[in-house]
C-alpha cells in the first residue's frame, strides 16, 4: 500500500524586473503570466509603457518544462490540479517575499495584473493576504471558483477591469456570460469590462490604456 508524505524546506526563485524604480516613478505593476510563459519573454508586452513611469516587476512561475514535446523551448505553470491547494500557498508565499523585496507596500501606485492562468494566481494572493492595491487587473482568465465578494471586500479604493479578446478560443460566448455575471457579483463598485478584436492573447494597447487610467 502506499502513502502521501510531506516535508518542507527552503526553495528559492527568480522574478524579471523592467526599468528602474526611481522619484519619477508612477506606476508599479506585479505582473503574472500564462501558461508557457518565462518571466522575463512576458515583460515584453510592457516594453511600450513609459519607461521613467512604469516600473513592471514579473514573478515566475516555479514549475518549468520543455514546450512542445521538444528539448528547446522552455514554458513554466503557476499551478496545476495535483495538489493546489499545497501548491497555491507555497506560490503565494513567493508572491510574499517579491512584495517584501521590491518595498510594494510604498509603491505610488500599485497595478496587480494576472494573464490567463496568471489571473488565478494574482486573485488568490489578493484575497488570501490582503493585498491591497489600486488597481486589479484580470486578463483573459477566470476567478478562481472557491473566492466571492467577501474575500475582496477590505479593498476599499481599488479599480477592478477585466480584459478579454473577442475572439478568445478559451472563453467561448456561454462561458463569458457566466463570467461576467460572477465579475459584477464579485466586484459590484468598481468593475470595467474591455474587450479587443483577438483571440487568446495580450493586448498591449489596453495595457498602455491601463497605464494611463
Amino acid at each position: 500500500m502506499s502513502s502521501e508524505k510531506q516535508v518542507s524546506y527552503q526553495s528559492t526563485n527568480t522574478y524579471e524586473v523592467l526599468n528602474t524604480f526611481t522619484s519619477k516613478t508612477k506606476n508599479v505593476w506585479m505582473v503574472c503570466h500564462g501558461i508557457g510563459y518565462l518571466s522575463r519573454y512576458f515583460l515584453k508586452y510592457f516594453k511600450h509603457l513609459d519607461p521613467e513611469e512604469n516600473y513592471i516587476i514579473a514573478p515566475q512561475a516555479p514549475s518549468k518544462y520543455y514546450l512542445n514535446g521538444k528539448y528547446t523551448h522552455v514554458g513554466a505553470s503557476w499551478l496545476t490540479r495535483e495538489n493546489t491547494e499545497l501548491e497555491t500557498e507555497n506560490v503565494l508565499n513567493y508572491l510574499d517575499e517579491i512584495y517584501k523585496a521590491e518595498n510594494l507596500q510604498d509603491a505610488p501606485k500599485l497595478l496587480l495584473f494576472g494573464y490567463s492562468q496568471g489571473v488565478s494566481v494574482v486573485t488568490r494572493w489578493v484575497a488570501k493576504k490582503n493585498i491591497t492595491c489600486d488597481h486589479l487587473i484580470m486578463h483573459s482568465g477566470k476567478v478562481p471558483a472557491e473566492l466571492n465578494a467577501e474575500d475582496f471586500s477590505f479593498l476599499k479604493n481599488t479599480s477592478f477591469s477585466f480584459i478579454y479578446g473577442k475572439q478568445d478560443e478559451y472563453l467561448k460566448e456561454g462561458v463569458i456570460k457566466k463570467e461576467k455575471a460572477r465579475l459584477k457579483e464579485i466586484f459590484p463598485s468598481d468593475l470595467k469590462i474591455k474587450t479587443f478584436n483577438g483571440g487568446h492573447e495580450v493586448s498591449k494597447e489596453l495595457i498602455l490604456e491601463m497605464a494611463e487610467i
